[in-house]
């Protein structure tokens, strides 16, 4: 579909600054490199977030299957009482990234007194699929068996996720209700990237703006699925855009903007969810990036859309009371 060439002017100031502070380096041709670039990044953007300090901050370690650590970085609001779960996965194309990320969805979740958990799953190439889906379902498998003791409420889940993490989220979703883990409250899906697929040049190609290309997108499915790249048997919860049947999921928030790379694998997803008769809460943001409301919190279109999500928890657990 044609896609707005209007960018939002306070996003653009913001892109700019973004761009300054990852510098060039190719994720294709040195990814060490761009990973380092992509963490003293987020590194930077926290520090200017401002994040509360009334909230209880530590780090929860799971043993997967196979025996090695999944570390979950923890935010939650002092006191007893069990609290509703906020289950947070990165993003970062499958090969980038780090559970800090999470820091200001988890502090936003905290706020609102839930338990929440950003997980620290394994990058790809260097592990391919299913392993970081799979660090994501066993981080919080360990979260629920470990609930009491935690003083979580495994009856108030929420999942969430953006880009990548919105992938991840939703093949997690797809994992959980085919395995019967939990029923989740709701699920929150940030621009995800669901759709091995699109990584061809298209005649109504978005413009360059140096944030996630058709060509970091190829690398990263092709880094996440591995021998499985490029195949006709890509497993739904790899690839959830793939996914037929999606009944039986829960309510779901997504927002994406229209100059972003995944806007039609999103739109097209939304309309699945719909006529799956899963309730979904569909935003097109005009004048938006890929990555706009973390990349720039402060822009009044980025508050806007992170007050939505918040919004959308917030009545998700009044609705669970």
């Amino acid at each position: 579909m044609p896609h707005s060439k209007y960018l939002d002017p306070q996003l653009a100031d913001g892109l700019q600054l973004m761009q300054a502070l990852t510098g060039d380096d190719d994720l294709t041709q040195d990814l060490p490199g761009a990973r380092a670039a992509a963490n003293a990044r987020d590194e930077r953007l926290l520090a200017n977030m401002n994040l509360p300090e009334s909230l209880a901050k530590s780090v929860e370690t799971a043993r997967a299957s196979d025996g090695h650590d999944i570390e979950m970085r923890i935010a939650q609001p002092k006191g007893e009482g069990k609290k509703p779960l906020f289950f947070w996965i990165h993003g970062g194309g499958y090969v980038l990234g780090q559970a800090k990320q999470g820091d200001m969805f988890c502090s936003r979740a905290a706020a609102l007194g839930c338990y929440a958990a950003s997980v620290e799953y394994r990058l790809a190439p260097e592990t391919a699929y299913p392993g970081p889906l799979e660090d994501c379902y066993e981080g919080l498998a360990h979260l629920l068996a470990h609930a009491d003791a935690l003083g979580i409420d495994a009856n108030k889940v929420i999942i969430g996720g953006v880009s990548a993490g919105g992938g991840l989220c939703a093949g997690l979703a797809l994992l959980i209700r085919d395995r019967g883990l939990c029923s989740p409250l709701g699920q929150v899906l940030i621009y995800p990237m669901i759709d091995d697929t699109n990584i061809a040049p298209a005649s109504d190609a978005l413009p360059d703006t140096h944030v996630w290309s058709r060509r970091y997108n190829q690398f990263g499915w092709q880094s996440y699925l591995g021998d499985l790249f490029g195949g006709d048997e890509i497993p739904i919860y790899a690839a959830p855009a793939r996914a037929e049947d999606l009944s039986g999921l829960p309510p779901t928030y997504m927002p994406v903007g229209d100059l972003d790379l995944f806007l039609d694998e999103n739109i097209a997803y939304a309309q699945k969810l719909t006529r799956a008769g899963v309730p979904t809460h569909f935003h097109i943001v005009p004048g938006a990036f890929h990555g706009f409301n973390g990349f720039v919190p402060e822009a009044d279109v980025s508050k806007a859309i992170n007050g939505e999500i918040f919004g959308f928890v917030e009545k998700l657990l009044a609705e669970a009371e």
